[in-house]
């Protein structure tokens, strides 16, 4: 039995595990540029740290636009950790927070070959797809109430 836990993260205290979780999948696994993952918003997010069996295993942050919109990004979960359903479950979370605040739209810029996770939590998809850090994604919105 897996054991998986997701909570809000503790800056001072989770965000070297973040730091560490984001580098391996997106800058070692995808080849983005550290610059492009540390946009400076990171302290001005909410952030999610995941577990798996008392490891770090996955991340992901919410920004907040306005009192209508956020935006839940940087979905990453380590490799060794793939399978479980840690990144359902951490978009779960953002997505029951992101609903505890009576924020009533939720989007994301997926990338295009996991966009069938977010279709499995009523995302759907708007406009073309295009690149970002070299990745395909395509931008998908869910309406909360």
């Amino acid at each position: 039995m897996k054991d998986i836990i997701v909570r809000v993260a503790d800056w001072h205290k989770d965000f070297s595990a973040i730091q560490a979780i984001r580098k391996s999948v997106f800058q070692e696994e995808q080849g983005v540029d550290p610059n492009l993952d540390f946009d400076g918003e990171d302290e001005t997010s909410q952030q999610l740290i995941a577990y798996l069996n008392g490891e770090y295993v996955g991340t992901a942050r919410i920004r907040y636009f306005d009192r209508n919109t956020a935006k839940i990004e940087r979905l990453a979960v380590l490799p060794v950790a793939r399978g479980y359903g840690i990144g359902k479950k951490i978009m779960e979370k953002a997505l029951e927070i992101i609903a505890n605040r009576n924020i009533p739209e939720v989007v994301v810029n997926a990338q295009e070959y996991v966009k069938s996770l977010y279709q499995q939590l009523g995302f759907q998809q708007e406009g073309e797809v295009f690149e970002e850090a070299g990745i395909r994604h395509v931008t998908m919105r869910k309406k909360l109430r």
